[in-house]
């Protein structure tokens, strides 16, 4: 399988999050890009840089106010305070219900909040070149499918789901799902679907296609009343005006077993087959694996060649995107597993 692997990943690498109320270091960095790349690399895949600018379709993804910010973020919290070179930005406030965010604050912490919508998307220097560079890898891969090849990999980091129209989170900062489905549109397919199977609902990418019919976006998830992002990913939610049913969750309680989970796949192909979609991009979140510290579905090994045999069985031209995956030493292993299954079937 064509495989991109942008070398850029490396410089978006925050040393600490906040976790359980606790500084730890980070669960999301270069390391698992590493593993990814090892295992690669192992099974003689040649790993492609980005050749396609995103710049065009991040316009049609993201706001212009938001993409001004996150490209100048760093420089900004540097003209504070010279001594801020070694410290990480969190944001404190956000602008919640009865507060206003049409206006852009002029204070760095008050902008950081309102462009944030947690506090678990640390920035670091590099943030801006990493995070789009995986975009660029996203487009190259939608050009890539565009001139008639199957399937494209794109292991790249940081992930991007959880990132909307104006807002980071959750590790993310720009969707690279929703480049990669956007630009597939632009090059003239019809009817894109977009599959998340990340254990953490993309609630980035359903906001962007709500109210779209061309963009089918399925997801099977954590159930959100119990796991992050906590407000989004209910069943209930299935699309506004020309979006009606063109958005479906399939929410699992936490601990679910491997049974359960792969019927919610079926679940979610059978759906896919019935939009009759041109192509598919996968979020490919690999952390419903049974060893990953920060999710609770029990995925071993094996089952994710089973995810990777589906997945082909829809016949369709697909991109699939890394996203989640915190059990570093495994998660290239694994991604492995989903890819040679793919090319297998």
């Amino acid at each position: 399988m064509l495989t991109y692997f942008p070398s850029a990943q490396a410089l978006h690498a925050p040393e600490t999050e906040f976790f359980r109320g606790e500084r730890v270091p980070c669960f999301e960095s270069p390391a698992r890009a590493g593993f990814v790349r090892e295992a690669l690399l192992a099974r003689g895949l040649a790993l492609r840089e980005p050749d396609t600018d995103s710049r065009p379709v991040l316009a049609q993804v993201h706001d212009a106010r938001y993409l001004q910010f996150l490209q100048t973020a760093w420089d900004q919290w540097l003209a504070l305070e010279p001594g801020n070179a070694t410290c990480q930005p969190f944001p404190s406030v956000w602008p919640v219900r009865t507060l206003r965010s049409d206006v852009e604050p002029l204070n760095f912490t008050a902008r950081l909040g309102l462009y944030s919508m947690d506090n678990g998307s640390p920035l670091s220097a590099g943030t801006w070149a990493a995070a789009k560079a995986a975009a660029d890898a996203a487009a190259s891969a939608a050009a890539r499918l565009a001139e008639g090849v199957r399937a494209v990999f794109c292991a790249t980091r940081p992930p991007g789901h959880h990132a909307g129209a104006d807002f980071m989170g959750g590790y993310c900062f720009l969707n690279n799902a929703a480049v990669a489905a956007q630009a597939l549109r632009n090059g003239g397919c019809g009817r894109m679907a977009v599959l998340d199977v990340d254990y953490h609902h993309g609630n980035g990418t359903q906001s962007l296609f709500y109210h779209r019919d061309d963009v089918l976006f399925v997801s099977i998830h954590g159930d959100p009343r119990t796991e992050y992002p906590f407000y989004l990913g209910h069943a209930d939610e299935t699309g506004q005006g020309a979006g009606e049913g063109f958005n479906l969750n399939l929410p699992l309680p936490a601990g679910s077993d491997v049974a359960r989970w792969f019927d919610a796949l079926e679940q979610a192909c059978a759906r896919i087959d019935r939009h009759r979609a041109d192509a598919l991009v996968v979020s490919l979140g690999l952390d419903t694996y049974a060893g990953d510290p920060i999710s609770t579905f029990a995925l071993q090994a094996n089952d994710f060649s089973r995810l990777g045999q589906r997945l082909a069985r829809l016949g369709l031209p697909t991109v699939l995107v890394l996203e989640g995956g915190y059990a570093a030493a495994d998660l290239g292993l694994n991604a492995v597993r989903v890819i040679e299954a793919f090319d297998a079937a």
